[in-house]
């Protein structure tokens, strides 16, 4: 158990429960915008209709929503990380090139998002190092598209729980078969089931070296492509800003990645790393895929491809 709050270990430690992302918009009565990205959105009571997100203090959007009367929660769906990570950098003019809609209180509501929330600003909490900003929600929009979400320091997106059967059940044994057979002709399922089973051996290895699934994506991609900076990594692993800068850190730390002419690359105790992933990942589709003939493998490679 951890008892020294070191703020980065904390922040990796929190990370490890999935949220969504939300990009919170406001504007003030002059007419000054602003956008934050969030992952801190929660919802706080239904009657009345309250919700809660929280700031830095020392971001510079403070002000800004201490003035607005209105604020937006737009929550992003899984094809929006290009606005997530706009909308977290530091920027004069956030909204140069982006499409929007004003809201109540003129708060700037972005489309094709997965829902939005258009709130009343209701109170202001001191917490900690953060703002805590609850919202009366005076309108809002179901699109219902699937959402993007944050786990581990990386973006990721929804895909439903197969679920599991109880030990125990009071269900006949005819509903029982009838649902069995059903589920075993469902494709999905049983793609969904074989990927649980493929991961529940593999996972544990890949931790096991030390680095979480994103850092691990970071030395595979980098060892590919010999180097990158980081806005193109980032790009091909969909990481956010910050999350791969405390990663990139944590590598270098480890003497793993080095960074020069602001290009990142491995060490070759990095490249080492890399091949270690590697024959983990190999060992694994060995011990799985060692049971079929080439025939049946190559069949299962054009199945795989030919599924849109």
């Amino acid at each position: 158990m951890t008892t020294a709050f070191d703020p980065k270990a904390f922040r990796r430690a929190l990370g490890n429960f999935a949220t969504g992302v939300t990009v919170i918009t406001a504007t003030t009565p002059d007419g000054e915008q602003t956008g934050v990205t969030a992952n801190s959105f929660n919802s706080v009571s239904l009657d009345p209709a309250l919700v809660l997100w929280s700031i830095m203090k020392t971001s510079g959007s403070v002000d800004i929503f201490d003035k607005a009367s209105h604020f937006a929660v737009n929550v992003l769906a899984a094809d929006q990380i290009p606005l997530s990570n706009h909308f977290a950098r530091p920027s004069d003019d956030k909204f140069s090139g982006i499409d929007y809609e004003k809201g109540f209180g003129d708060a700037p509501l972005l489309p094709e998002c997965a829902a939005r929330f258009q709130c009343e600003t209701y109170q202001k909490v001191d917490g900690g190092d953060h703002w805590i900003l609850i919202g009366k929600v005076v309108a809002f929009d179901d699109c219902g598209r699937s959402p993007l979400l944050y786990h581990g320091g990386a973006y990721s997106a929804v895909i439903p729980h197969a679920g599991i059967k109880p030990k125990e059940s009071e269900v006949s044994d005819g509903a029982e078969q009838k649902n069995e057979k059903r589920l075993a002709n469902n494709l999905y399922y049983q793609m969904l089931e074989a990927v649980k089973r493929y991961q529940a051996g593999y996972q544990p290895l890949q931790l096991a070296t030390g680095l979480r699934t994103i850092e691990a994506r970071m030395i595979l991609t980098l060892n590919d492509f010999g180097s990158l900076s980081a806005a193109e990594l980032e790009q091909r692993i969909s990481m956010p800003d910050q999350d791969l800068t405390a990663a990139v850190e944590i590598l270098k730390r480890k003497e793993w990645l080095a960074l020069s002419d602001d290009k990142l690359s491995l060490t070759a105790a990095g490249v080492e790393q890399a091949e270690t992933l590697w024959k983990i990942a190999n060992d694994r589709q060995q011990q799985v895929f060692s049971q079929f003939s080439d025939d049946e493998i190559a069949t299962f490679r054009k199945v795989l491809n030919a599924i849109h």
